[in-house]
């Protein structure tokens, strides 16, 4: 068993997009590189061309942006935008919405 994995868009993606009651605008495609699928713990590389959907968290998500421009729109009002270089936590209970401006790729880790 490999107990060290690296982060990488390698292998074959997982292609999706948003439900759509869930889109607010665009037609945002999902790419989805699966690094970790177990015990609760998810992690890997996506990928999300420009488009705005609704979202809606139960789990906690560390992200670290690699390429591109979105903005997080907390339904609370807040508004983070999220850039190359930049790392951030969704926590249990965040309802807003992800608007992806320039094509963004970000590395993930959720824990359920």
């Amino acid at each position: 068993m490999d107990l060290i994995y690296r982060m990488t868009r390698s292998g074959e993606p997982e292609v999706s997009r948003p439900a759509p009651e869930k889109l607010v605008s665009g037609d945002p495609v999902f790419t989805t590189w699966t690094v970790e699928d177990k015990d609760g713990l998810y992690a890997g590389i996506w990928q999300s061309t420009a488009g705005r959907w609704r979202i809606s968290y139960d789990e906690w998500e560390y992200c670290h942006i690699l390429e591109g421009v979105s903005v997080l729109h907390g339904s609370d009002g807040s508004r983070l935008e999220v850039k190359a270089g930049d790392s951030f936590v969704l926590r249990p209970g965040f309802l807003g919405e992800w608007e992806v401006v320039e094509t963004t790729v970000k590395e993930y880790v959720i824990r359920v």
